[in-house]
């Protein structure tokens, strides 16, 4: 099967999870570093609209920027010299590296972390962008961990209705659901879609 190449100006729904189905993440920490990488590797090359953190697997939806709008002096690399080709998708492989590398170290383990190829949707509709931002903050209430996306922690859904600075694509977000109480009613009322992930 073809890998979906990661084109300019398109949203996707990215996912992965832990190699052979296992924890990803092992304790508060390991989320607030996955989140510092997303800072560090995804938003110099995509918008955030949406993420959710599970203990075995994640979900984000990402906008990938136009090329006029990435500019590579926002980019952090462990090497001196930058790369002629700034590539989404080495930005992921190099997110789920270095997450895998500090894991390891931690935890004294070793081998991969994740999944490979991790997965993406392209999204060109807006009613299914609206269902995957739903799907996405509801994953917690689907895997019986909570049973309202407001109480979970680690996913966008309260910092879209929060006004902290966030780098969360918040005002996109929330016109999509036209408000805010829109947008809270829209994921009160959400039957969860039967997707495969």
């Amino acid at each position: 099967m073809e890998i979906e190449t990661l084109e300019n100006d398109y949203f996707y729904h990215i996912y992965n999870r832990g190699n052979n189905n296992e924890n990803i993440f092992f304790e508060n920490e390991n989320y607030i570093y996955f989140l510092k990488l997303l800072d560090k590797y995804i938003i110099p090359i995509a918008d955030i609209y949406s993420y959710c953190l599970l203990k075995n697997h994640f979900h984000l939806l990402i906008r990938v920027k136009s090329v006029n709008n990435i500019d590579s002096e926002d980019f952090k690399f462990s090497t001196t010299e930058k790369p002629k080709i700034i590539s989404p998708s080495k930005q992921f492989s190099h997110l789920f590296n270095s997450y895998t590398q500090a894991v390891n170290k931690r935890y004294n383990r070793t081998g991969s972390i994740f999944e490979k190829p991790f997965e993406r949707i392209k999204i060109t509709d807006e009613i299914y962008l609206k269902q995957i931002i739903l799907y996405i903050h509801n994953n917690p209430v689907k895997h019986g961990i909570t049973n309202n996306a407001k109480y979970y922690k680690w996913s966008s859904y309260n910092s879209i209705l929060s006004s902290k600075n966030s780098k969360l694509k918040r005002k996109e977000v929330l016109g999509y659901f036209e408000d805010e109480s829109n947008f809270i009613f829209s994921h009160n009322n959400y039957e969860l879609l039967n997707l495969p992930y």
